[in-house]
Formats: structure tokens, sequence, C-alpha cells
């Protein structure tokens, strides 16, 4: 992933150009149409306006303070481009315009900067030069300024579009793929369970039958021996086949010590502190509660393995009178540093306890993420 200080560091131009300028402009009283102070105050919000547009897209909690900071800025620009005519402040209008369509949604503020953007680089050509070309020019340069910034905004919005697209295909032609070979494991799984096991079984009961025919005809002990050898290679098979059968189909049911394995694995494979507790009395539940719960703490490990390596984990499951409750929670010591409002593994998480009639609820805590399933 590349790093975002190269573009901070290049959103920070204006502010550097603004102060630069105004140091310069200091050693040339004649070219200043304000005093120096006003100046320095125009810069100084130009600066402090400009702090706050580092962002390229801001949190919706900053949108409204980006946008009267743009608001600032564009004016303060504007006035100090006025003010020290001839300078590198031209830039400023401009800059302004193209953030205000560039990073934020279009809306009545975002028009207001464009317009004030407009107004601010081309009336003080005309006051300066008295030429209503250069500013008809000037206006119509940040008008191009705009409209190539709103295509290549929309150009990216199609391409972040057709990314989510292509996404969702590729979970699609996977989930289409485990589909086909869970049909064909069941396929394999049907033919085992009726041929093979059949067989086995069949096999087992007659070499019992002959078994009982050799004692009675009282053959020699050898081959009773070897009857009885071959019936229990025979009963061998079956159960090898019976557990071929079940994993194809994966029909085995983890219980209780299946989440301590989970925790340990974790455990084992981070060096990170994880325990697991069981409080309450224990009950039988439902294969289809236990695969619920074994998959949300497999899922719940799995997320803090990619987004809080090595953060101690405890997993608790509870037995209460009216329902089962499981918590997962990490610490890495700090809550995440952006809560995602949710991704396909949570997803999964309330489709399996939709299911089940339980309600999965996640979100971040003071010192980590928080997973909690309840199913009555």
């Amino acid at each position: 992933m590349r790093s975002p200080v190269p573009g901070m560091a290049l959103r920070l131009v204006p502010g550097l150009i603004a102060v630069i300028v105004l140091l310069t402009a200091g050693r040339m009283p004649e070219q200043r149409r304000f005093p120096f102070p006003v100046l320095a105050a125009l810069v100084a919000l130009v600066v402090l306006s400009n702090l706050f547009l580092l962002r390229r897209r801001p949190a919706e909690s900053m949108r409204r303070a980006a946008t009267i900071a743009l608001l600032v800025f564009v004016v303060a620009g504007g006035l100090a481009w006025f003010g020290l005519p001839g300078s590198a402040l031209i830039v400023l209008p401009f800059w302004a315009a193209r953030v205000a369509v560039r990073y934020n949604l279009p809306g009545r503020a975002e028009l207001a900067v464009v317009v004030m953007g407009i107004v601010g680089a081309s009336v003080p050509i005309y006051l300066n030069t008295d030429s209503i070309t250069a500013a008809i020019g000037t206006a119509f340069g940040v008008t191009a300024l705009v409209l190539a910034s709103i295509n290549r905004r929309n150009r990216e919005e199609q391409l972040e579009e057709l990314e989510v697209s292509l996404a969702r295909k590729q979970a699609a032609i996977e989930e289409h793929s485990r589909a086909a070979a869970l049909a064909e494991r069941a396929r394999i799984a049907r033919d085992v369970h009726d041929v093979l096991a059949h067989s086995l079984a069949g096999l087992s009961l007659s070499l019992q039958g002959a078994r009982l025919m050799l004692v009675r005809d009282g053959a020699s002990p050898e081959a009773i021996e070897q009857v009885n050898r071959a019936r229990g290679l025979a009963a061998e098979g079956l159960a090898e086949a019976r557990r071929a059968v079940a994993a194809l189909r994966d029909d085995a049911v983890p219980d209780v010590r299946a989440l301590g394995d989970l925790v340990t694995a974790y455990r084992l494979e981070s060096g990170a502190l994880a325990d697991f507790e069981v409080t309450g009395t224990a009950r039988e539940l439902p294969s289809e509660v236990m695969n619920t719960l074994y998959r949300t703490v497999q899922e719940a490990l799995a997320n803090t393995r990619k987004h809080a390596p090595g953060a101690p984990v405890s997993v608790s499951l509870a037995y209460r009178t009216d329902d089962v409750t499981l918590t997962v929670e990490d610490r890495p010591g700090r809550p995440p540093a952006r809560a995602a409002a949710g991704g396909y593994g949570l997803l999964g998480m309330r489709e399996r306890a939709d299911l089940v009639g339980g309600v999965v609820e996640a979100g971040p805590t003071a010192e980590g993420w928080k997973v909690r399933l309840v199913v009555a």
C-alpha cells in the first residue's frame, strides 16, 4: 500500500506558497495593496484552513468543518491575491475550486466555493490590469480546471464501482465453485455409503456367519482365527468408510472441546494470551447451534489475526437459563483505527445466527473488538 504522506505533503503546497510570497512581499512594499499586517492575517487564515484540508476525503464528522475551512480558504486566498497582484497567490482560488469538486460531494457549499474561486481569481486580474479579456480568460481557466477535476472524480468513482462489481463477481464464482465442490463431495459420499459401506457391512455379517459355521462343524482353530482376522479387517474398513462419509459430508458436529481447540490453536500460532471459559450448567445443544458457535469463534479469531495480530483474546461460553451466550473479545490495547460497518465475515456470522434464531453483536471496545452471539 502506498504511503499517504506524499499526498498530504502536496496538499500543504498552497499554504507554503502563501508563506513564501508573504515573506517576499515584506521587502517590496510598493507591490502591496494592503498593509503588511492585513496580508499576514490573510495568509495565516490560508495556512490554518489549509491544515483542515489535508484529508483527501474527510470523515462525515469532519465534513462540515472541512467545508467551512474551504470557504475561509477561498475568501482569504482571493483577498490575498488581490492584495499582492502579480504574485503566485493566484494559485489559491484555482486550488480551492479544484478541491471543492475533487474531494467533496457536490452541494451548495461546494458550488459557492467554485463561484468564489472564479471570482477570486478573475476579478483581481481585472482590477489590477483593467483587461476584461484577461479576467475572462482566467475565469475560463478556473472553469476548465473544475470540469477536468469533475471528470477525473467521475472516472475514479467508476473504477471503484467496477472494483466492487468485480469483487462481488469473484465472490459469486467462488461460492458457485464451493457449491459445486460440496455437491461433488456429497455424490462421492453417497457412492461410498451405498456401495463400499454396504458391501463391507455385508462382508462382516457373512464372515460372522462363516465363523459360526466353522465352530459348529469343528474346524481347526487356525481356520477360525483367519476368519476372525478377516472379520476384524472388514469391521475396521466399515468404520473408516463411515468416517470418510462423515468427512465428505462435513457432518461431524463440533462440541465444546472443539471451541477450546480453536482457542488453543490461536494461542500456539500467535504466542499471545488466549483463554477459554465455560460458565453455567452445560447441556446438549442442537447440532446446528454448535456449528454456528464453532463458525463464529473461527471467524472472530480469523478477524483478530487479520486486524489485530498477536492481540490477547478471551472466549467465553455461558449457559444460561433461557439462552447460550458466546463472547469473543480481543484486546490489542486500543480501539480499532477505523471501525468498519461490516464485511463479509460479519455478514456470514449474522446469517448463521439468523438460521438458528440467534443474534450477533459486533463492535469496538475501549481495548479492541468484541463479538457477542446469543442463541435462545
